[in-house]
């Protein structure tokens, strides 16, 4: 007997609400379960069947449909695990027998590239700060700071005076897991840091007198406040690209990338604990060396 619309309708409530109730989801995770499931229920009914009787190859016919009809393969893989967790959920309080999706993989969507600045950007992006005030010359040293080691923004924010070594040009990193790393700063890094401890971080410090870079209040820096900043900046530089607090991260190591860096060295630095993390950044190099071909070979047909 095939299950009616209304039927479908309760069994979906029903879910949602246990996955309210375990998850704490919000109403728009649970609106996009819904959808997802419901889109399932509908095409079933077209096809004569219902949610309760849904067969592994009608699942797998669906998400085909899905793909014919241009969804994104991201889409799809998302869609497909809000399927799964519902039959997982009928499957747990016995209204079936046998999952349906339980040998289904999720579609690869590949990861998306890092949005990144050129050269030419980050340049515009490092006169950007008025090195006539103590914020502006602060905001220098961090950003020299930031695009010469590629660290996280959290990490630049915690930043202590005795993680730095200014007379060997070497930051001590603590990152994600209390891992340590040593990064190198670089000549005009490490310029720019020292002429920002000499002249302008004696007039922002607070309580903490081993913060590297405190606030305007004399402490410690929130990724929000980076940000925000480092946003003005852009504006400030006519950069018009959508920035993120890891832009400059993304910047540093797909530069090095792009001038002959050795992969494993880039893991080191940015601190990654797995190459294939830092893999992506090399589609981005890939992809402007394509551009460069494009632009500037002879015979590339532009």
């Amino acid at each position: 007997m095939t299950t009616t619309t209304d039927e479908h309708s309760r069994l979906i409530d029903a879910w949602l609400d246990q996955q309210w109730l375990e998850k704490g989801l919000s109403e728009h995770s649970l609106s996009n379960y819904r959808r997802d499931v419901t889109q399932l229920a509908c095409w079933l009914q077209t096809n004569g069947e219902g949610l309760l009787r849904c067969q592994r190859f009608e699942l797998l016919e669906f998400l085909a449909d899905r793909h014919q009809l241009g969804i994104s393969a991201r889409s799809v893989a998302r869609q497909l695990s809000a399927i799964k967790g519902f039959y997982r959920w009928l499957k747990r309080e016995g209204r079936i027998t046998e999952d349906p999706s339980l040998l289904i993989e999720r579609p690869k969507t590949g990861r998306p590239l890092p949005k990144t600045l050129t050269e030419a950007d980050v340049e515009a992006l490092l006169r950007a700060p008025d090195l006539d005030t103590p914020l502006g010359m602060r905001d220098r040293a961090m950003l020299e700071v930031l695009y010469a080691t590629g660290l996280r923004v959290t990490e630049l924010v915690t930043l202590t005076q005795s993680q730095i070594n200014p007379r060997q040009g070497l930051v001590r990193v603590v990152g994600k897991g209390d891992k340590e790393r040593l990064v190198p700063l670089g000549e005009e890094a490490l310029h720019w840091l020292v002429r920002y401890l000499r002249e302008a971080r004696p007039l922002l410090l607070g309580n903490d007198q081993e913060l590297l870079f405190p606030s305007q209040r004399g402490t410690c820096m929130t990724r929000q406040t980076f940000w925000h900043r480092l946003k003005q900046m852009a504006t400030v530089a006519g950069v018009q690209k959508s920035l993120s607090p890891h832009t400059l991260r993304h910047a540093f190591a797909t530069h090095l990338l792009n001038h002959g860096a050795d992969l494993r060295v880039v893991q080191l630095l940015l601190g990654h604990s797995d190459l294939s993390t830092t893999q992506i950044y090399t589609h981005v190099a890939q992809q402007r060396l394509q551009d460069l071909y494009q632009k500037h070979h002879p015979r590339s047909g532009t």
